[in-house]
């Protein structure tokens, strides 16, 4: 596991120290070791967090023939299969890394190559014949790639800080990502927050040849819905798939644990570990003790009935959070308003003390419908045929409710809810994982935003439950969740594999009816029916909690100087475009008690705190969205 970063230089030499000043900006990804490749075209630089082979497969490798350069961030679980195929056509290997089988894949068979790949990678490839740069992207996104245009040249990195180290690169808020991140709390590729830097989509690919650039995909999300399956043979499958990918991510020459929530992800990844495991395994969980949203007895539970060494934090008011809070708007230089961002960071801290690898239940729920909002949109279909005046009179008792200081309340769901039913069936979704509505997202900015939000739900077409799911796994899970754990984990050189998001799971639970995913209140049916007799009925029957914070409450406590800093810092430096009234209303209601907005001030502060750490500047008068590499980038795709 790496951290990449490169650039090309076709018409100009390379500034000086340039590349080791990129590698230096991610040093945290990688800290076991550290190189660069330079010629006169392109220059390639790697971190690497040693997993795999620790005595061998430094990077950047050159092949062979020295005419073929490879820098790689990633895991690729069936390496050495591939390995075996490629000794037999006559490749010779140096190293027992990952890395260099995927190069020697490449020389055999190209972008070709790629789809061959199992795992998790943002990888760079240089060939020096043809002055030929690739870089590709995993199916899923479990692993990031920022990409920009300046000239004829591209820059490159694991993170956005590897190409904000370029002083011609300017750092302008991106009207686009910001129209996104406001409502969605994050930022959908391939947009970033950051003018004209975008994301390489997952499962793309793309080349640099001599200042011409072109992409394509070398796998997308199946749409599903034509495999026919019985409840048996649907579970049967299940089995072998989670059998086989919790075997493979079990890969390590590291030590190795598992993170463990008690729910029914995180239990069931257990569960297949010990199975396949030879030695005790290693858990890990953050508590909320005296919190009603506390999960330490369910993951104990597990951890008993398994006989792991399980390791536990309390995250309290003694924690550092103010310390955490600044480090992660360093550390996340890509903005995430995903609270749940300040529990991963203590557990990844936790995790490094212990150990350098863990499993974790990402996906699930966006391949079997495990998310609160999932079946909010089911159910409000039926809720949109009652009468409009029915709807705005239930929202009016929703809105007298009193506000509780709750993680997630009663009063705050039910409002959401009703809310929702008041607008379209895509809106609606994002808005039920998100914070602001439209009206609020453009009171919040003095300049008109974009539409880059409504090009995005466009992707949202139908109201079934697979276009819910579908749309989901193209955004929320690569561009909230995935960013999230990586930028959170890497920030402490912890790498985090998600077992559920191999691509052979992701394509058959793409092809499973809905019945097998939510029938009424159940959620995540078919993945509950496989665990039944496995896990405790405990856990097998309870309510998924969510991994966050008790936003409402610490803003009206240990938070609320944060707060009012982000705040001050917008007045005092960006007060030409945001709406400061608006803002220091929705404070001043929240601190109130007359709304509970903590996840929307949540947002807010970390985008603060994100502009303050980075130097972003703001255009007073947004204007249109400037789309650098609109007809580049994503022409193909």
């Amino acid at each position: 596991m790496c951290g990449i970063a490169g650039f090309t230089h076709a018409r100009r030499p390379a500034a000086p120290g340039r590349i080791q000043d990129a590698v230096a900006s991610i040093i945290h990804r990688g800290p076991n070791q550290q190189g660069v490749f330079e010629s006169e075209c392109v220059s390639l630089g790697a971190a690497r967090l040693k997993i795999i082979d620790i005595e061998g497969g430094d990077q950047p490798i050159i092949s062979e023939d020295g005419g073929t350069v490879i820098v790689f961030n990633g895991e690729i679980y069936n390496h050495l299969e591939l390995r075996r195929e490629l000794e037999q056509r006559g490749y010779r290997f140096r190293s027992h890394s990952d890395t260099e089988t995927v190069l020697n894949a490449f020389l055999e068979w190209d972008t070709d190559c790629f789809s061959r790949l199992r795992g998790m990678f943002a990888v760079a490839l240089w060939r020096e014949s043809d002055r030929r740069l690739v870089l590709a992207r995993d199916r899923m996104g479990i692993k990031p790639l920022y990409i920009t245009r300046r000239g004829e040249d591209l820059y490159f990195g694991s993170e956005l800080k590897a190409i904000l180290v370029h002083p011609e690169i300017e750092r302008w808020l991106s009207p686009d990502g910001l129209d996104c991140y406001l409502s969605l709390n994050y930022v959908p590729a391939p947009w970033t927050l950051v003018e004209g830097i975008e994301k390489l989509l997952p499962g793309q690919w793309m080349e640099w040849r001599r200042g011409a650039i072109r992409t394509d995909r070398y796998w997308r999300l199946p749409q599903g819905g034509e495999a026919r399956w019985t409840p048996e043979t649907a579970e049967a499958e299940l089995d072998r798939l989670l059998k086989q990918s919790v075997r493979e991510h079990l890969l390590s020459d590291v030590p190795l644990g598992v993170w463990l929530s008690g729910g029914l992800d995180s239990s069931s990844l257990v569960h297949y570990a010990a199975e396949a495991s030879g030695s005790r395994l290693k858990t890990f969980s953050i508590t909320f003790h005296g919190r009603s949203f506390d999960e330490a007895n369910y993951a104990r539970q597990v951890a008993d009935a398994y006989g792991t060494d399980h390791i536990e934090l309390d995250l309290n008011l003694e924690q550092d959070l103010p310390g955490a809070i600044a480090d992660l708007a360093y550390y996340c230089d890509e903005p995430n308003a995903d609270s749940g961002a300040l529990p991963v960071w203590f557990l990844s801290k936790l995790t490094k003390m212990n150990a350098t690898v863990a499993l974790s239940g990402e996906g699930a729920d966006e391949l079997f419908g495990g998310y609160l909002m999932q079946r909010a949109s089911l159910l409000a279909r039926k809720a949109r045929r009652l009468p409009p005046p029915v709807l705005r009179a239930m929202l009016a008792i929703a809105q007298s409710l009193p506000v509780s200081n709750d993680k997630i309340g009663f009063e705050y769901k039910l409002k959401r809810f009703l809310e929702g039913c008041r607008m379209s069936a895509a809106r609606a979704h994002v808005y039920w994982s998100g914070t602001f509505d439209d009206r609020d997202r453009r009171a919040l900015v003095q300049p008109m935003l974009p539409p880059a939000l409504d090009s995005v739900l466009r992707d949202l077409a139908g109201e079934n439950l697979q276009d819910y799911l579908s749309f989901d796994q193209k955004y929320f899970l690569p561009d909230n969740i995935l960013t999230k754990v990586d930028h959170t984990s890497m920030a402490h050189a912890v790498e985090v594999r998600p077992p559920f998001l191999d691509h052979r799971i992701v394509e058959f639970a793409n092809s499973l009816p809905g019945s097998m995913k939510i029938q009424g209140a159940r959620q995540k049916v078919i993945l509950r029916n496989l665990m039944r007799g496995k896990l405790a009925p405990a856990i097998l029957n309870r309510s998924k909690i969510g991994f966050d914070i008790p936003t409402h409450d610490w803003f009206r406590g240990p938070l609320r100087p944060l707060l009012e800093e982000a705040v001050s810092y917008a007045s005092a430096e960006h007060g030409d475009f945001f709406q400061l009234a608006k803002i220091e209303a929705d404070v001043r209601a929240h601190l109130d008690r007359r709304a509970n907005l903590g996840y929307h001030l949540w947002g807010l502060m970390t985008l603060f705190f994100w502009m303050k750490k980075w130097g972003i500047q703001t255009r007073a008068s947004a204007g249109p969205a400037r789309r650098v590499m609109e007809n580049v980038f994503t022409a193909t795709l």
